[in-house]
């Protein structure tokens, strides 16, 4: 199985940056993955938060392959124990799916298209966090996730 994270917009500060970089590059150690960035939309001020959440759609559904399972990192998802999350990756492992798309969306959100398209919906917290922190949170407990499943000290209950 090969993951991988398909985010809009490049990560602004450089502490994110060297945060993300760091679990990515964990990551790898135990499974293939991608970390997938599409441009900013530009001209945005004459677009309402709709026709930038459609533009966006376009642009993730370009990414997405047939047999991919998609999976949105949004508000309104089903929220893990890092324990609990480590269980849905194992089920995914096992299913022997090609590859899971995890999606961090803009600031607005998914269009219509993105969430049909989507089988499952994944938050992280009740809390509100940037889309760019959002990647950093999730790089990490992806990371978690593989330390406990391989049953390394990394996790403790």
């Amino acid at each position: 199985m090969k993951i991988i994270i398909v985010v809009i917009g490049k990560t602004d500060e450089a502490y994110l940056n060297t945060g993300i970089a760091k679990y990515l590059d964990r990551i790898k150690h135990y499974i293939p993955l991608e970390m997938k960035v599409i441009p900013d939309l530009k001209n945005t001020k004459s677009l309402s938060e709709e026709q930038q959440k459609n533009k966006e759609g376009e642009l993730i559904l370009q990414q997405i392959q047939p047999t991919d399972e998609l999976i949105l990192l949004d508000e309104g998802g089903k929220m893990f124990s890092s324990r609990d999350f480590a269980g849905f990756m194992e089920q995914k492992l096992l299913l022997g799916i090609k590859r899971v798309v995890f999606v961090i969306g803009g600031p607005y959100g998914f269009s219509m298209d993105v969430y049909n398209r989507a089988t499952a919906k994944i938050s992280l917290s009740k809390m509100t966090f940037s889309h760019q922190m959002v990647r950093l949170i999730f790089a990490e407990q992806l990371y978690r996730a593989m330390t406990i499943l391989k049953n390394q000290p990394y996790h403790h209950d």
